[in-house]
């Protein structure tokens, strides 16, 4: 890592980059998930939506979401970080007021579905430069050895967003009613993205409260151009990279079991543990709080592994450690029907989950410096379009063969998403001559800047 020119100290204008990113990622799974808490409580029901309407609802958000990932990776490339995140905000805030607007337009909750299939996809259009956009900025503005804690910092804030989501949207559709709660909540989402456009800047040399000495810490002697245009050879070479293929593939594992858990645990404690709906939103808090206390800590102890054991190592303990213990505190969980138990259970399983989630950012950028965008959208369609199956997946397999064999088919792509780190291999300097180069790239390495 570069140090800063002697007498000039660092300015730490970086974190507050770190900062703004959490809040957009907070308030935009706040109101992405929104939906589930008003499904379960206005939605689902005789005369109403079914559980399968519901969970085709979820996944229209996840597919359009997922197939517009690489076009959205591209933009995030050509107009900066910067713009990409303000217009995420935007565009997900107004859609998620326009399914208030739905409620009050007095149509029943019956005659639905066709229209909140359609106001979902748009959200999901909009979401599209979401997370990659956001570990694309944390790779122009965070040095190689700060990128994974702040990776776990921001996609903490999506779990508090997403784990607030069932007290706070609860709290606030009892309070003004449902059609009202999504707007205030889009309307907030808008006017936070406004304040990230006039505050932020797609790197350091941008922003004019950031000094000399910080962009030395941050981008050292190579600086790299925050735009740029992805050519149809630049795609194919980053689709056909073994290591983000794997990388990708083991990424699906974690949304698997993320989503389902996102989608269907409050139903699971209402329904399958004979919980009153109060606890069961406190259960989905509780266990969603810990999964970011899980990406919170898992990014810095994550960056110290990568110091101590190099990068391969590192990653891969982290990888290992927190996807199987995901794995095994989930079968625990359903082992009882204590709902206690299963809160602590299903807690440890979610934190541990939660560990490993900025190594998947932190790694993705690294594959292509030049195109850092659009190799997060690569490894987020590839994850969100595994991940995807799970809302439609976990209420069929639960009614069919029971919610402990839904729980369990989880359980198992999570331990094969953290074998095949093993295949991964991060290489811990940049490749300086032709033939190295051609040599990191066939075997998939990931290049690091040290």
């Amino acid at each position: 890592m570069s140090v800063p020119a002697p007498g000039l100290r660092p300015t730490n204008v970086r974190w507050l980059i770190v900062a703004m990113l959490t809040g957009l990622v907070f308030l935009a799974h706040f109101n992405r998930v929104s939906i589930s808490v008003a499904a379960n409580a206005y939605f689902i029901g005789p005369d109403k939506l079914s559980e399968e309407q519901m969970g085709l609802v979820y996944s229209a958000f996840l597919l359009v979401y997922t197939l517009g990932m690489l076009p959205g990776g591209w933009l995030i490339d050509r107009v900066g970080p910067r713009w990409a995140m303000t217009v995420m905000g935007l565009g997900l805030g107004a859609w998620a007021a326009a399914t208030g607007a739905l409620g009050w337009s007095g149509v029943a909750v019956s005659a639905m579905l066709v229209p909140l299939l359609v106001i979902r996809g748009l959200a999901g259009a909009s979401s599209t430069p979401l997370h990659p956009g956001a570990a694309r900025s944390v790779s122009l503005w965070l040095p190689l050895g700060e990128r994974s804690t702040a990776n776990g910092f921001v996609t903490a804030g999506a779990l508090v967003g997403i784990a607030l989501t069932y007290p706070g949207f609860g709290w606030l559709m009892d309070t003004v009613g449902w059609p009202a709660a999504f707007v205030v909540c889009g309307g907030a989402l808008a006017l936070f993205a406004l304040l990230w456009c006039v505050t932020a800047s797609d790197d350091p040399s941008g922003h004019p409260r950031s000094n000399a000495a910080e962009r030395e810490v941050v981008q050292g002697k190579d600086v790299i151009p925050p735009r740029a245009r992805a050519t149809p050879r630049d795609f194919l070479r980053l689709v056909s990279n073994r290591g983000l293929v794997l990388l990708t593939l083991s990424y699906g594992a974690v949304c698997y079991v993320q989503y389902m858990f996102f989608y269907w645990v409050e139903y699971y404690f209402k329904i399958e543990l004979k919980q009153p709906p109060s606890e069961s939103r406190d259960a989905a808090f509780v266990i969603t709080m810990a999964m970011a206390v899980g990406m919170a800590g898992g990014g810095w102890v994550s960056d110290r592994l990568c110091r101590w054991l190099g990068h391969t190592a590192g990653c891969r303990v982290a990888a290992f450690g927190g996807m199987g213990l995901a794995a095994l505190f989930s079968l625990l969980g359903v082992s009882t029907h204590d709902p206690r138990e299963v809160v602590w259970c299903f807690s440890l399983a979610l934190g541990a989950l939660g560990f490993c989630e900025g190594i998947f950012w932190t790694t993705a950028p690294t594959l292509d410096t030049q195109n850092g965008g659009l190799a997060c959208a690569v490894l987020n369609t590839g994850g969100n379009g595994i991940g995807m199956m799970a809302p439609i997946f976990t209420p069929l397999l639960g009614q069919h063969f029971g919610w402990t064999t839904a729980i369990l088919v989880a359980c198992a792509i999570c331990g094969v998403g953290g074998a095949l780190w093993l295949g991964i291999r991060v290489a811990p300097a940049v490749p300086t001559s032709g033939r190295e180069k051609v040599r990191a790239a066939a075997n998939g390495e990931a290049t690091w800047k040290s």
